[in-house]
């Protein structure tokens, strides 16, 4: 029953990063809102809840974790709330930052209670069935939009969270027990102030820098100070008596491979799965929540791996580096059959998905038990944190340079009579009819396949390294416990 309000609680925060997206149009209609507007509908979330990340995690090894899982719910509830009601663009920016806020909470306090509350076999079953639901929520989001969309207004996609976080709230207050770090400290607000300030202006930095353009004043600037505030806050926590994240963890050989590797791999698969479902829509010519209905057995192999346990048998009996090299070898294997395998019926697509899923299966749990083995339990917090924060950086950094990598063979590709255009649908309305407009849909598509294979070719290099630097890690740790 824990374990149930854990996933329950981390599903709803991984939905809302990608539920949204099928609304633009609805939002763009009833809200009179601009491109911008809506460009902050679906970043505001994502980059306060990054930015939050690391304060989340100390703050529930600090103040209790089952009271900043609570803390975060009623924040999430009533986030949802207001941009359920909301019936301005502002409006809505301002509650979906408000959600991040209680995202960020549940994110961190859902995996730091997990490791309180299971220990051993238990663990690593626990939190595979915990990266399982993330997937799923991923992979869930589009076609649980699309029909929520189909059926009631826009503001349901919002409010259907409400009974969901009351549930949580009763079974999560009367089950979960009460865990915290005995030697927390005072709050370390040097830590708080720089690490929010640096996060949020590096995670901007790459989420304005396609549209904005990687060169620009305003980009280069925000990079530029969220690397140095960063650098402060590193400096800072040396320094303080109680820091909110201890620079002692990064002494440590796994730990920095763990991390390193919960950036490489989300950085090929996140980008590379964003590239999927435009792939289904624009080039398999599927709605929204159809291609998301289609993308539905990759998230159901994860989960169904994860809950009957033989993902944490697989794990184990492979040990974790073993098993991220060869969940990352499947997910790019699985990309690339998607992508270059024949496009007629479903058959090939659905054997891709199920590979991707397989691989999916073992590798997140194995990088997210890691991390999380890599430090003190009582310290699950800040692992949790450090995590999630990654986690961001890796998905955002993912989207951002292979959309760049794809926008750029786009560009390269289109004929004369589109060129200068800047998305697909603006390249189809220039052509307008004939040649060039199947011109454009075979550059789309080729474009298309070109970030897809670089996905791939970065989804499994960035097993390869992790894992790469797991097993030195456990190589060169083995005789100092001897």
């Amino acid at each position: 029953m824990v374990l149930a309000v854990l996933c329950l609680a981390q599903l709803v925060v991984v939905l809302d990063n990608t539920v949204l997206t099928v609304a633009v149009p609805v939002l763009t209609a009833e809200l009179h809102a601009s491109t911008a507007d809506v460009q902050w509908m679906i970043n505001a979330y994502a980059l306060v809840l990054s930015g939050l990340l690391l304060t989340a995690g100390s703050a529930a090894d600090r103040y209790g974790r089952r009271r900043m899982l609570l803390a975060g719910l009623v924040l999430f509830g009533l986030g949802s709330l207001a941009a359920g009601l909301a019936r301005t663009a502002d409006q809505l920016i301002a509650a979906r930052a408000g959600m991040g806020v209680g995202g960020a909470l549940l994110v961190t306090a859902t995996l730091a209670v997990a490791m309180q509350v299971f220990d051993g076999a238990e663990r690593s079953r626990a939190i595979g069935v915990w990266a399982a639901t993330s997937a799923l929520g991923f992979a869930a989001g589009p076609p649980i939009g699309g029909a929520v969309l189909a059926h009631l207004p826009w503001g349901a996609i919002f409010l259907m969270n409400l009974p969901i976080v009351l549930i949580c709230l009763v079974v999560g207050r009367s089950l979960v027990p009460e865990s915290r770090d005995p030697a927390g400290g005072r709050l370390d607000l040097g830590g708080v102030v720089l690490s929010i300030a640096g996060l949020t202006a590096v995670v901007w930095s790459i989420i304005a820098g396609p549209e904005r353009g990687w060169t620009s004043a305003e980009v280069l600037g925000a990079a530029a100070a969220g690397v140095l505030l960063l650098g402060l806050f590193v400096r800072w926590e040396r320094r303080a008596r109680h820091p909110m994240l201890d620079m002692h963890f990064f002494r440590d050989r796994r730990f920095v491979g763990a991390v390193s590797g919960v950036v490489l791999i989300t950085f090929g698969a996140t980008g590379a799965l964003f590239l999927l479902t435009q792939h289904l829509q624009f080039v398999r010519g599927y709605s929204a929540w159809e291609a998301g209905l289609r993308m539905a057995p990759f998230a159901l192999s994860i989960v169904l791996l994860n809950v009957s346990g033989a993902a944490a048998v697989a794990i184990r009996r492979l040990g974790l580096p073993a098993a991220i090299a060869v969940g990352m070898g499947l997910l790019a294997a699985g990309l690339a059959l998607v992508t270059h395998g024949p496009s007629d019926g479903y058959g090939v697509l659905l054997a891709g998905l199920l590979v991707m899923g397989t691989g999916c299966a073992l590798a997140n749990p194995a990088i997210v038990e890691a991390v999380m083995s890599a430090i003190p339990t009582e310290k699950a917090g800040a692992g949790a944190g450090v995590d999630g924060t990654m986690t961001e950086v890796g998905s955002s950094l993912g989207i951002a340079v292979l959309g760049a990598v794809l926008n750029a063979r786009f560009t390269a590709l289109l004929p004369a009579a589109a060129a200068g255009a800047g998305s697909f649908p603006a390249a189809l309305a220039a052509a307008g009819g004939g040649p060039d407009r199947e011109a454009v849909r075979v550059a789309f598509a080729d474009a298309l396949a070109t970030g897809q294979t670089v996905g791939a070719v970065a989804v499994l290099a960035g097993g390869l390294v992790a894992a790469g630097l797991l097993h030195r890690a456990e190589r060169l740790a083995a005789p100092a416990a001897g």
